[in-house]
């Protein structure tokens, strides 16, 4: 059902980008592979309705009744983050039947309240906010219409209300019906929340269509055509090696993604390791960096110079990721490593351009930070599944730790247990192969989804008409945002 409203709702001569798909996977409500649901009850993704580019967010109400699941509110935050970022308005079909109190966690409620705090953000920064109750919409969970700034609810099916009958009683002694504490009904002529009553979900659809007509933020007018690649999209689902420590020329990857697989490379022969260049994707100018190997000293002055002349010319920058790390060993040291990559750390920190982010193969150590990971706040950051992201290798995890128990058993004057150590050699690589697995690291929303390679050009295309688009957006911001009377 959930999904069905969502199909209604949306343009379907436009693309539907969904985020996050792998929220929660095998986390704390079910670990096991077989049957943990993906998702957090939550679908969220940047779609069209009346040909505004919107995002979106519905309560998943087939998983649980669309109840509260660990990562649920931390995945409407970053969704609610990114509306306010590119300036979409944000969409939401609300029916959930609130916290799961069998599962409650205090760090979840403390943590939750986020969503709340968005949407007020939302609001008095001009994007508007438009809800949809189709359901419950409990407790905390009654805000979300509270907080918006159009409301409109199904008749006989949508509830909102701070206390529904049983907690009411529970607390209260007082007895109510569902109707008397948060109908449709009820709110559009007693409380005044409800901006609109709707007969069914389609006509509250319909009702949803029509006020995002009236908003009218369309997109802006479309650039140039551009070419598609020359090389066949295809070909990325075998370039990525099996085994991490195998070069690839990350050549091969812009040409399977950029217009006319022409791409204007910037000093070439000076610390070649690290690659970086103007083309344009869909249209779209950038500026690309990616790796061929760790950054050394020459790599990271160049990024640094090639960060600071995009932001001259107010260009994006989409980084590939495929990184082993930073160089180490006496002579990296002596030449400055730590100061080099600092520049490199410095001109990525403050770039006020748009950043993108592909995790195509490795994402390990100081290079996962200093080609834009998670930490450093890119707009979009996606994976390809069979990216890994860590500290560092397992196998270099488990021979430091060996090198560890081996001196410090040199140091007691013992021998080493070297049956003990091979065990937690084993124990270390496969946890480390856990974690830095897409699926698991997707699971804890440390990236916005996992893509198909060859959808590469496709989601970076979106992403920069999305930040084009918010720079070009003109929005009316305000002290407070839209309050209800």
């Amino acid at each position: 059902m959930p999904r069905e409203r969502l199909a209604h709702l949306l343009d379907a001569d436009r693309p539907f980008f969904e985020l996050m798909t792998l929220a929660g996977y095998c986390g704390l409500e079910d670990p096991d592979p077989a049957t943990s649901v993906p998702g957090a009850a939550l679908i969220v993704g940047i779609g069209y309705i009346e040909g505004v580019r919107c995002m979106i967010a519905v309560n998943d109400s087939g998983i649980s009744a669309g109840a509260m699941q660990a990562l649920t509110g931390q995945k409407l935050i970053r969704a609610q983050e990114i509306a306010l970022a590119q300036k979409l308005p944000f969409v939401q079909l609300v029916e959930s039947a609130g916290g799961n109190l069998r599962k409650y966690r205090v760090e979840r409620f403390v943590v939750g309240g986020g969503m709340f705090y968005n949407l007020a953000r939302l609001s008095a920064a001009g994007v508007p906010v438009v809800s949809l109750i189709h359901g419950s919409s409990a407790a905390g969970g009654a805000y979300l219409p509270g907080l918006s700034d159009h409301v409109i609810m199904v008749r006989r099916q949508a509830h909102a209300y701070l206390a529904g009958p049983s907690l009411l009683r529970a607390a209260t002694g007082e007895e109510a019906s569902d109707e008397e504490l948060g109908g449709a009904d009820m709110h559009a002529s007693v409380s005044g929340l409800a901006d609109h009553v709707a007969d069914n979900d389609l006509d509250g659809i319909a009702c949803l269509r029509e006020v995002m007509d009236t908003i009218g933020w369309r997109d802006v007018p479309g650039g140039e055509s551009w070419d598609e690649p020359l090389e066949p999209a295809g070909d990325l689902l075998g370039l990525m090696p099996v085994d991490t420590r195998t070069p690839v020329d990350m050549r091969e990857v812009i040409a399977r993604i950029v217009d006319g697989s022409r791409f204007r490379e910037f000093k070439a022969m000076y610390g070649a390791h690290t690659v970086c260049g103007h083309a344009r994707i869909q249209g779209h100018h950038v500026g690309i960096l990616t790796n061929n190997g760790p950054l050394d000293c020459d790599g990271s002055t160049k990024a640094a110079q090639f960060i600071q002349s995009c932001v001259q010319l107010g260009r994006p920058l989409v980084f590939l990721q495929n990184i082993t790390g930073f160089m180490v060993g006496r002579e990296h040291e002596q030449a400055g490593m730590i100061k080099h990559g600092a520049k490199l750390i410095q001109a990525l920190s403050n770039a006020p351009v748009p950043r993108l982010t592909i995790l195509c193969g490795s994402s390990f150590g100081a290079g996962n930070y200093g080609m834009c990971g998670r930490a450093f706040r890119p707009d979009f950051l996606f994976s390809w599944p069979n990216a890994r992201t860590a500290v560092m290798g397992g196998e270099q995890a488990a021979m430091t730790m060996r090198l560890v128990a081996e001196n410090a058993a040199r140091r007691s004057g013992n021998s080493a247990d070297e049956r003990a150590i091979e065990a937690e050699s084993r124990d270390i690589v496969a946890t480390f192969d856990r974690q830095s697995s897409a699926i698991h690291t997707s699971s804890l929303l440390l990236d916005d989804g996992i893509i198909d390679p060859r959808d590469t050009r496709s989601w970076l295309g979106m992403a920069l008409a999305t930040v084009e688009q918010a720079k070009h957006r003109t929005v009316q911001p305000m002290q407070f945002g839209v309050a209800r009377l």
